[in-house]
């Protein structure tokens, strides 16, 4: 009896796959291949495009630029993978920013020092300004290197440093006066 419940359900078994098969045979199955294929190539363009406009953000040169395109293109993904390992990790701009907020920086804390009676440039090196003639610091006794007026002793050869007298203030010229050379 069990014999008997089994035997007419038993078929060959090319009949058992054969929903499979007309599936993979089916235009249904196809379409979604040639889908899939549409797709992976808009991927990989769209890799190619994207690699070329970030490398032009970050790299200056257009030949390392175009390296790196022809990378992306010749190795189908993996080349967008060595050069997002390999990409500079700042933008140019980013860089360019940076520099320009050092160089401001730089200018606030005194690198480009002023003359403070006729404002003109003055390095932090000069012992007058060659302006006006202004003394702006002492000259060390021993080894003649410029002396900050608030340092007690010179930093090259540590001779005590003598106090500089204190000079009246200039008048500082307005806009509207001239001097007699002006005139």
């Amino acid at each position: 009896m069990l014999f008997a419940a089994t035997s007419p359900a038993t078929t060959d078994s090319s009949s058992a796959f054969s929903g499979v098969t007309n599936f993979f045979d089916s235009s249904y199955f196809s379409a979604f291949v040639k889908l899939m294929i549409l797709f992976a190539v808009a991927l990989y363009a769209a890799m190619v495009f994207w690699t070329w406009k970030d490398a032009r953000r970050r790299i200056d040169d257009p030949v390392i630029v175009g390296v790196c395109v022809a990378t992306a293109v010749c190795f189908p993904f993996v080349g967008v993978l060595i050069y997002l390992i390999l990409r500079p990790p700042e933008y140019l701009a980013d860089v360019h920013e940076r520099e320009l907020e050092i160089r401001a920086m730089e200018r606030r804390l005194g690198a480009d020092s002023t003359c403070p009676y006729c404002r003109n440039p003055a390095e932090a090196s000069f012992l007058s300004c060659p302006h006006c003639g202004t003394k702006l610091k002492q000259a060390c006794r021993r080894c003649k290197a410029p002396l900050d007026p608030t340092w007690r002793l010179c930093p090259y050869c540590e001779t005590v440093a003598t106090t500089l007298p204190q000079q009246p203030e200039r008048p500082r010229r307005g806009a509207g006066q001239r001097t007699t050379t002006e005139a």
